[in-house]
């Protein structure tokens, strides 16, 4: 028992010690557990913002390549307006022509003439509204990229600072 008592106060101060080392790496383990935790959080939302991001993105590459196929759609209406008003021409032609000659024939023919160039008339009434209707979108299309570049410049402005903010703190 003297034995276990003289053991016992050599080695108390050690064991003493012992167990405050052992409280003080488990309390250092806790806080280094818990910045891990908060550095697994800060990952994780930035995650979620690089999704959105990618997003945001793909929206945008998505609206400029429909914009650049409208654009397309565009050109080609223009062209086809041309081609509709160089026709209208070639039958005013025609039907001045046709007018000179035989009345009854001309008359019969001035009808069918009357009834094309209505027709392509409203061929070309057709296609200048889906041509106005198109540069109404294709506006618009440009106005939502334009937002969405913001948005996104937003974003990529606002994120670089709290990073850093993290980063900084994680770092102390």
């Amino acid at each position: 028992m003297e034995l276990e008592a003289n053991l016992r106060a050599e080695y108390q101060q050690q064991l003493d010690t012992k167990t405050a080392e052992i409280d003080r790496l488990s309390a250092r383990e806790s806080e280094l557990q818990a910045a891990i935790d908060k550095q697994l959080e800060t990952i994780t939302e930035l995650t979620g913002k690089a999704t959105d991001s990618q997003k945001a993105e793909q929206r945008a590459r998505e609206l400029h390549n429909r914009s650049d196929r409208l654009v397309g759609e565009i050109a080609e209406l223009k062209q086809r307006i041309k081609s509709l008003q160089k026709d209208l021409a070639a039958v005013r032609e025609e039907n001045k022509a046709l007018t000179q000659f035989d009345p009854v024939r001309m008359k019969k023919n001035l009808d069918a003439s009357k009834k094309k160039l209505a027709e392509k008339t409203k061929a070309a009434d057709a296609l200048q509204k889906t041509l106005s209707e198109s540069k109404k979108e294709n506006a618009e299309l440009q106005r939502k990229v334009a937002e969405l570049e913001a948005k996104v410049a937003d974003a990529e402005s606002a994120e670089a600072p709290a990073s850093a903010a993290k980063e900084e703190s994680a770092a102390a």
